[in-house]
């Protein structure tokens, strides 16, 4: 899994314009199961755990959605599990749905979490699967910088392994608790 950063003083791409799109937090359990396919139960566990969901609109047709955590982080596939700095923000579970990808929601829903939440958080971070190419896409033409992967070791060890960006890759590995390896 591949990740990328955002920090205040970084720039924001100017992105095309998206007349219709708007973006917010919501807290309206019954549209955040059927987007994101979610139980109750799930859903408040998430908001008990301090995370927020975003959701983009279309108009007013819902049309993307992502989750940002503020006090603990985790990966499933990676069975990681990692606590995050007060001014920091994880970024994860982000979908755009299928009949509205390829319009550029994805990056502004991105900027417009950045821009909302920056009041209390100066490092943004997010993941994507290698192979996952329209997420690296929407995640760079955002403003994220691609700072490193997950190596995985013999065992259960995994280490953050940082690209060429010495400072970035530390963070990172500092945010994921993890060491850090030069890739």
């Amino acid at each position: 899994m591949a990740l990328g950063t955002w920090w205040r003083g970084d720039t924001l791409p100017q992105l095309s314009t998206l007349p219709s799109f708007s973006a917010g937090i919501s807290t309206d359990k019954g549209t955040i199961a059927r987007m994101n396919q979610l139980t109750n139960e799930e859903i408040e566990r998430r908001f008990d755990q301090g995370h927020f969901f975003y959701l983009a609109y279309m108009d007013e047709t819902p049309a993307g959605y992502g989750w940002v955590a503020t006090r603990e982080g985790s990966i499933r596939e990676l069975q990681l599990r990692f606590p995050i700095s007060p001014r920091e923000r994880y970024l994860w579970d982000f979908q755009t749905l299928p009949e509205w990808r390829g319009r550029g929601i994805y990056p502004h829903l991105l900027q417009t979490i950045i821009l909302q939440e920056l009041l209390d958080a100066d490092r943004f971070w997010i993941g994507f699967k290698p192979d996952n190419e329209a997420s690296e896409r929407g995640i760079t033409k955002a403003g994220f910088q691609i700072v490193g992967d997950f190596v995985f070791g013999e065992g259960p060890e995994i280490t953050f392994g940082s690209y060429d960006n010495h400072e970035r890759g530390l963070a990172a590995a500092r945010f994921y608790h993890l060491p850090l390896t030069t890739l």
